[in-house]
C-alpha cells in the first residue's frame, strides 16, 4: 500500500472535515458522511498498521449507501454540481471530471461490492486472486478521497483580508 504513503496527512484533514459535516439533521447525509469518514480511516490505519487487503476489505462498509438507495435518497444532496479539474489532486482521477456525487458514489459502492465478491469467490482471501487487488484498492481509496475533497470544496470559509489604509 505504498500508494497511500503521500496521502496520509491530507486524509486526516478530510476525516476531521467529514466528522464536522456529519453533524446534520439529515439522517442519510449523516450516515453517508460517517461511512465515508470511517472508510478513509480504515485505509489510513490499515496503512499505518500494515494490515492485509483481506482485513481491509472486511472493514470497508457500504451499508449507508445501500440504505440511501433503498430510501430513494438523492446523492446530489451531498454536494451539488460536477467535479472539475480544480477538485482533482491525483492524475488518475481526471477521468471523473464532469461527474456528480451520485455517479461517483455509485462507482465507490460498485468497487466495494466487487472486492467483497472477489474475496468470497477465492475462499475468503484475495491472496491468490487473479485480479490486481492493490490497483483496485488504490483506485477505491482515491475515489473516496476525491468524493471527500469534492464535498469539502467550497465549504471552507475564505479568510478575510485586512487592508490598512
Amino acid at each position: 500500500m505504498e500508494w497511500i504513503k503521500l496521502s496520509i496527512s491530507p486524509v486526516k484533514d478530510l476525516i476531521a472535515f467529514l466528522h464536522k459535516k456529519s453533524n446534520t439533521s439529515d439522517v442519510h447525509k449523516k450516515q453517508l458522511f460517517i461511512e465515508l469518514r470511517d472508510n478513509l480511516n480504515v485505509f489510513s490505519n490499515g496503512f499505518l498498521n500494515e494490515i492485509s487487503y483481506d482485513i481491509l476489505i472486511d472493514l470497508l462498509k457500504n451499508d449507508a449507501i445501500h440504505q440511501a438507495i433503498k430510501d430513494n435518497f438523492g446523492f446530489k444532496k451531498l454536494k451539488t454540481g460536477k467535479i472539475e479539474a480544480k477538485h482533482i489532486e491525483d492524475d488518475r482521477n481526471k477521468k471523473y471530471i464532469g461527474w456528480d456525487s451520485e455517479k461517483l458514489i455509485d462507482k465507490i459502492d460498485e468497487k466495494i461490492v466487487e472486492l467483497k465478491n472477489i474475496k468470497k469467490m477465492n475462499n475468503g482471501t484475495v491472496q491468490a486472486a487473479k485480479n490486481n487487488i492493490p490497483l483496485m484498492m488504490s483506485n477505491l481509496y482515491f475515489r473516496m478521497r476525491l468524493l471527500a475533497d469534492f464535498i469539502r470544496s467550497g465549504s471552507e470559509t475564505p479568510k478575510k483580508l485586512s487592508i490598512k489604509l
